[in-house]
């Protein structure tokens, strides 16, 4: 059977930072080259879902709009404030580690 009509899974947790290693100095090698390339990478996979999650939510608003026609300034106030609310925060709503230094790590 189709699974078109079901309602869409979310997932009801919260997530919680990734464990990461950073830079030992500005230039130097990481203390442990294998946990910071498994981090630089974590830290890949985080952007790539934040990015894919802008791009679900626009579509939710574009069929919104195409879906409502004149009336999409009533109908789609839900749609266009989960957008909003994602796309204003620092680096779309990314999971970030804790930095050591916070201000150093400013858009990685």
């Amino acid at each position: 059977m189709t699974t078109m009509y079901d309602d869409t899974k979310q997932y009801e947790g919260t997530l919680t930072p990734y464990p990461h290693e950073e830079r030992g100095s500005e230039r130097g090698r990481a203390k442990d080259p294998v946990k910071f390339l498994l981090a630089t990478e974590q830290r890949a996979r985080e952007r790539q879902v934040a990015y894919e999650t802008v791009k679900i939510l626009r579509k939710r608003v574009i069929e919104c709009y195409r879906k409502e026609g004149v009336n999409h300034y009533d109908n789609c106030k839900k749609p266009v404030a989960d957008y909003y609310d994602v796309i204003i925060k620092k680096d779309l709503g990314q999971v970030q580690p804790k930095w050591e230094n916070p201000e150093k790590m400013d858009g990685w």
